[in-house]
C-alpha cells in the first residue's frame, strides 16, 4: 500500500508498556524530521498514582487526530459490554493509518475492528525481542542440562558436595534443536544454538524450498544477530496439517523450541498426539525431548503438557508463557515434575525501548517515502 508523506496531518500517539516516556530528544528529533508532525507520548504508569493503566483510561483529548498509534493494546472503538455493563467507545480512530505494535505477536489486535480495515497497516515489534528471548531459551536449556536448579536446592541446605555425582551433566555439542516457527526469535535461537554445536531443524508454515525463500529481509534485525539469509538450519520442514507437524516432531529432537505466533491455526498446536510423537521418536536409553515455550501459552494444550511431564513423555519444559495466564496459585502445573515456569518475562531487556524506537524510525522513514514497511502483519495468516 502506498502512503502519503508524513506531515502536518499526522499525529503519533506513543503508549508504551513501560513506566516512562521516550526522552524529549527523540521526540524533538522525530518532529524535526517531519515538519508539522505531532508526537504525543503517554507513559503507561499514571503520573499521580504510579499504577499501570489501561489504554482505555487515557483522556479523550489524547486520541484527537491520531493517525499513527504505538500501543500493545487496542483501544475500544465501539460501544461494548464489560462485566454486564455497556461501556462507551474510547475513540473511533477514524484517521488511523498505521499501528506499530511493540510485541512480536499481534494476537491482541486480530479481533479488533482496526485489523479488518484495508486502509490501516499493522507492524509488529518483531526482531526487538530476539536477543533476550533467545538467551532465555538457551539459558533454560543449559539450566536443565547441567541441573542448576537441583544444585541450587542442595546449596540452600548447605550440602552440594555429597550430591555431585548423582546426576551427570550434559553438553550440547552434537544435539539437535527443532525450532517450531522460524521467525526473528527462532533465527536468533538458531544462531546461539549453532555456536554450541547443535544441529538446527527449522519449521515454517509455508515451504522454503529455495535459498531466496529462506531469507527474511522484511523483518527488523539487529546487526550481528539472527539468520537473515536462512543459512543455519540443516533441514527445513513446513506445513499446517497435524501430519506435517508430527513429521517434524518425529525428527529425534533433543530440544524443541515453540516460537509460533498465536492464531486460530496454532491454538493447541501441541496436544496429546504431538507429545506422543515426541516420546516415540526418542526411545530409551536416549533422553527425551526438552520443550521450551516462549510463544503463547495457548499454543500448547496444558492438560496434554501435564500428562507428558508426569508420564515422562518429555524430559521437561521451560515455560515463559502458560494457559491460563497468569497461572492460578493452585494450578497443577506448578507442582509438575521437571518444569520451570517464569511470569512471561523473557522479552525483558534494558534495550527494549531503543530497539522499538529503532523499528518505528525505520517504518516512519518508509511511510514518508512511500516504501514497503518492515514487520508488516499478514492479515491472512495473522503473523
Amino acid at each position: 500500500m502506498a502512503f502519503p508523506g508524513i506531515g502536518a496531518s499526522d499525529t503519533i500517539l506513543l503508549f508504551l508498556p513501560d513506566r516512562t516516556s521516550p526522552d524529549a530528544t527523540w521526540i524533538a528529533k522525530t518532529e524535526a524530521a517531519y515538519p508539522g508532525l505531532t508526537v504525543r507520548s503517554i507513559p503507561q504508569a499514571d503520573p499521580e498514582t504510579g499504577k499501570l493503566r489501561d489504554v482505555n483510561d487515557l483522556p479523550a483529548e489524547v486520541w484527537d487526530g491520531v493517525t499513527i498509534l504505538v500501543s500493545l493494546w487496542p483501544p475500544r472503538t465501539t460501544e461494548t459490554a464489560v462485566d454486564g455493563k455497556t461501556v462507551a467507545a474510547t475513540t473511533s480512530l477514524s484517521k488511523l493509518r498505521f499501528v506499530q505494535v511493540p510485541s512480536a505477536g499481534a494476537d491482541r489486535w486480530i479481533a479488533h475492528e482496526t485489523f479488518k480495515r484495508p486502509d490501516v497497516t499493522i507492524s509488529t515489534g518483531n526482531g526487538t525481542h530476539a536477543p533476550q528471548i533467545a538467551e532465555w531459551v538457551i539459558g533454560t536449556w543449559l539450566m536443565a542440562r547441567h541441573h542448576f536448579l537441583t544444585y541450587a536446592g542442595h546449596m540452600a541446605k548447605g550440602d552440594s558436595w555429597s550430591h555431585r555425582l548423582e546426576q551427570m551433566g550434559e553438553d550440547s555439542t552434537g544435539t539437535r534443536i527443532g525450532i517450531l516457527g522460524y521467525g526473528a526469535i527462532g533465527r536468533q535461537v538458531a544462531r546461539l544454538a549453532t555456536a554450541f554445536g547443535m544441529e538446527v531443524y527449522a519449521y515454517t508454515r509455508s515451504e522454503r524450498a529455495t535459498a531466496e525463500s529462506r531469507a527474511d529481509p522484511d523483518t527488523f534485525c539487529l546487526p550481528g544477530t539472527g539468520d537473515v539469509e536462512g543459512a543455519l538450519p540443516a533441514k527445513w520442514f513446513h506445513g499446517s496439517s497435524p501430519d506435517a507437524i508430527n513429521n517434524f516432531l518425529s525428527q529425534d529432537l533433543d530440544l524443541l523450541v515453540v516460537a509460533t505466533p498465536l492464531t486460530a491455526a496454532t491454538t493447541k498446536l501441541l496436544s496429546k498426539a504431538q507429545f506422543e510423537t515426541l516420546d516415540k521418536a526418542r526411545s530409551a536409553p536416549k533422553r527425551k525431548t526438552y520443550v521450551v515455550n516462549i510463544a503463547r501459552g495457548k499454543v500448547i494444550d496444558t492438560d496434554a503438557l501435564l500428562q507428558a511431564l508426569h508420564t515422562g513423555q518429555i524430559a521437561g519444559a521451560a515455560l515463559d508463557v502458560t494457559d491460563p495466564e497468569p497461572l492460578p496459585e493452585d494450578h497443577a502445573l506448578w507442582k509438575a515434575p521437571n518444569v520451570f515456569i517464569a511470569p512471561h518475562v523473557s522479552w525483558q531487556s534494558g534495550h527494549m525501548r531503543e530497539r522499538l524506537l529503532a523499528v518505528l524510525d525505520v517504518n516512519l522513514e518508509r511511510l514518508h517515502a512511500g516504501k514497503p514497511l518492515v514487520n508488516v502483519l499478514n492479515k491472512e495468516f495473522h503473523y
